[in-house]
């Protein structure tokens, strides 16, 4: 007689159980294996595109036709502004070679992030328990949806006031940045601000085996406030504007958290009634 789906899902469960804990580190190796090779091929086919499509990426916020700074020019003539004209220079033999490795590691993080969230996921499913498949369904969407809009909100909102901000500051010196300066300055707006962006499912994770609680964040969130001001101080450049373009979305993001661990808690608070009355 065959098999029917539970008596399956039974099996598996089983054996992942009983694995041993070598065994669990060789399949944990595995998925990384997999997920450094989605980094691979998509860094790759960036590195492949050449000159023309790091062009296009790279030094899209410091050309004055940038999606930004059209849009903010249409929306009001009076917030309208643009980059400085200034060109970038090389000092170091290979460092265009280096930079464009460095784009293109950094592009296939990006694009291979869903790929490497459905591998964590794949790893870490098997010690849940059914509800807590069935609560965490469509996680990895949700955490691959966080972290390109952290990255979009990085690229398209942060990054062009940052750049206009630092080149146009004058002090009277030529403003000649080098290539791999610019490069390092883009990635750290955008990168650090798609892993930040994750908060909301970090939350969810923690509030899901208690250790926090919608109670314990409203309490601090002052002192959530403060961090949320550092942290964005040290992933942007010394510009109160910029700053506060990473401040206020991960706070919003914040309050976001709060009300889902307040739904998490709830729901465990009336599993845990329903169970008692039983």
């Amino acid at each position: 007689m065959a098999l029917d789906q539970v008596d399956v899902d039974k099996m598996d469960e089983q054996e992942t159980a009983e694995m041993s804990f070598l065994e669990h580190l060789e399949e944990l190796r595995w998925h990384l294996v997999r997920s450094v090779v989605a980094i691979l091929v998509f860094g790759i086919a960036a590195f492949v595109g050449g000159r023309p499509f790091f062009e296009f990426i790279m030094y899209g916020p410091k050309r004055p036709d940038f999606w930004t700074y059209r849009m903010i020019c249409k929306i009001s003539d009076a917030l309208c502004f643009g980059p400085p004209d200034f060109e970038l220079m090389t000092v170091i033999l290979g460092e265009q070679f280096i930079v464009h490795f460095k784009f293109a590691l950094m592009f296939g993080i990006v694009l291979g992030f869903p790929y490497i969230a459905w591998e964590i996921w794949r790893f870490v499913k098997p010690g849940l328990y059914p509800n807590e498949k069935k609560a965490a369904r469509g996680v990895v969407t949700v955490c691959s949806l966080l972290f390109i809009s952290g990255v979009f909100f990085g690229y398209f909102i942060v990054a062009p006031f940052a750049v206009t901000f630092l080149v146009g500051y004058d002090l009277g010196a030529v403003s000649t940045p080098s290539l791999s300066s610019y490069v390092n300055y883009m990635t750290m707006f955008t990168l650090p601000v798609g892993i930040v962006f994750e908060l909301p499912i970090v939350v969810y994770f923690l509030s899901k085996i208690g250790l926090i609680t919608p109670e314990f964040l409203k309490s601090y969130r002052k002192h959530a406030f403060v961090l949320i001001l550092i942290l964005a101080a040290i992933i942007t450049p010394p510009d109160v504007v910029t700053q506060f373009l990473i401040g206020f979305p991960l706070y919003f993001l914040y309050e976001i958290s709060i009300i889902i661990s307040r739904r998490v808690v709830n729901k465990q608070a009336e599993k845990d009634r329903l169970e008692a009355a039983k």
